[in-house]
């Protein structure tokens, strides 16, 4: 969808990277490795963001580390944006209605890094009903165009997991108000 709308593809590959999850950062050479684009092209992009008050730099050594500029009047919208290209919207809203008690649901994996890598890992907290989350992944999976992994554990399962493991996933989705 968002390949039809962002026709750079360095662009939309940034984009994923710095603006799915704010706390990511980045810097011109790993950017580049990891896109398997020239320095150059990524430089462009970069400039063209960072003009744009999108993204913050700040100087680490030798390097220059970029983020998402959380602030900017465009982050959320864009963030909802990304957040719909990958489907976790959909598959969200899709098992809330009758899948039981969801406490939290966390983006964990390479969506969480800013990786498209096709493959959405979820961490889902809450009593959850297996057999109807399986239909509707199976569903979700069709329709985003997307391989689906998720674990699941009760809120008392997650307390202890959290405490014993110090261990924080990368991204809160969703969370029970």
């Amino acid at each position: 969808m968002l390949d039809t709308l962002i026709s750079s593809k360095t662009r939309l590959k940034l984009l994923v990277k710095l603006f799915l999850n704010p706390e990511n950062r980045a810097h011109l050479r790993g950017l580049a490795d990891e896109f398997e684009e020239s320095t150059n092209a990524v430089r462009v992009e970069l400039n063209r963001f960072e003009e744009a008050g999108m993204l913050t730099s700040e100087s680490k050594g030798n390097r220059k580390l970029y983020r998402a500029n959380a602030k900017h009047a465009l982050f959320g919208a864009i963030n909802n944006l990304l957040l719909q290209h990958i489907g976790a919207d959909r598959i969200i809203e899709s098992i809330l209605a009758r899948m039981g008690t969801l406490e939290m649901a966390y983006l964990t994996g390479d969506y969480a890094n800013g990786r498209d890598s096709g493959i959405i890992d979820l961490i889902l907290i809450g009593d959850i009903d297996k057999s109807y989350l399986s239909d509707k992944v199976s569903k979700a999976e069709v329709l985003i165009k997307k391989k689906i992994r998720y674990l699941i554990y009760s809120l008392d399962e997650w307390n202890q997991r959290a405490i014993i493991a110090s261990e924080i996933p990368d991204l809160l989705l969703w969370q029970r108000k």
